[in-house]
């Protein structure tokens, strides 16, 4: 179908916008590099992660299709080239996706659980991984792992981890790939807290942080409120 003479996108309709290929996402005036992914299933795929009865195998397999959901919008930008290919009618100029390769780095352990729903848009990408845990008194976090792709500087980077808390992991993710010579890098959670977002953009204020949900703030423990818990505990069925 050809659109002709396309009204102006201030009053197209919710029923036109995927024809059109125009997505919305949150933004917060407070964050400019938040991109809130407002899509009706994550929001309700969310709020069934979010009870505290839902079972770890949901759980787990929620945060699967989330990742694939975010993982169209994290990709909206990627370049494309064009080459001559032969269709069973006929040639033709076809796109195809071009520039840098990407590389997913989990942050271990939770960020485990989102790899492989964007493993499944990407197939080719490379996996790195960070290891870290947080000091349950200080809510410092503290690395112990890193593994990184030998090429990691030649590609762009998908950090993934579901909470953005305090924002202590995520800037340590993401400075140990400034430190490899990144020079793309994105941020992917599913949750995210005003106090993480602060902290990354303060820091990192060239790095987009894409998220399911931007929640109130944080408690005294460190833990998002309201939230869904801990991630990894829920992922895993360790608690």
């Amino acid at each position: 179908m050809r659109l002709k003479n396309l009204p102006d996108t201030s009053i197209i309709t919710s029923s036109l916008q995927p024809i059109l290929g125009i997505i919305y996402m949150k933004t917060d005036a407070r964050f400019p590099r938040l991109h809130i992914v407002d899509h009706p299933l994550i929001q309700h795929k969310l709020t069934i992660m979010r009870q505290k009865e839902t079972s770890t195998n949901v759980f787990r397999q929620l945060l699967h299709e989330i990742t694939v959901l975010m993982g169209y919008e994290l990709t909206r930008d990627l370049p494309l080239s064009y080459r001559h290919i032969e269709t069973p009618i006929g040639p033709m100029q076809a796109p195809t996706l071009a520039g840098k390769k990407q590389v997913i780095v989990p942050v271990l352990r939770a960020g485990l659980g989102m790899s492989d729903g964007l493993l499944q848009l990407m197939p080719s990408a490379r996996v790195g991984h960070i290891g870290m845990y947080r000091d349950e008194e200080t809510l410092e976090p503290h690395p112990y792992f890193c593994k990184m792709p030998k090429d990691v500087a030649e590609r762009d980077v998908m950090i993934v981890d579901p909470m953005l808390a305090t924002g202590g992991s995520a800037c340590e993710a993401i400075g140990e790939m400034v430190k490899r010579g990144c020079k793309h890098i994105k941020l992917m959670v599913l949750v995210a807290a005003p106090e993480g977002i602060k902290a990354v953009q303060e820091k990192y204020p060239d790095v987009n942080i894409y998220a399911g949900a931007l929640d109130d703030h944080l408690n005294e423990h460190g833990y998002i409120v309201p939230g869904l818990g801990d991630a990894g505990d829920r992922i895993f069925g360790t608690k």
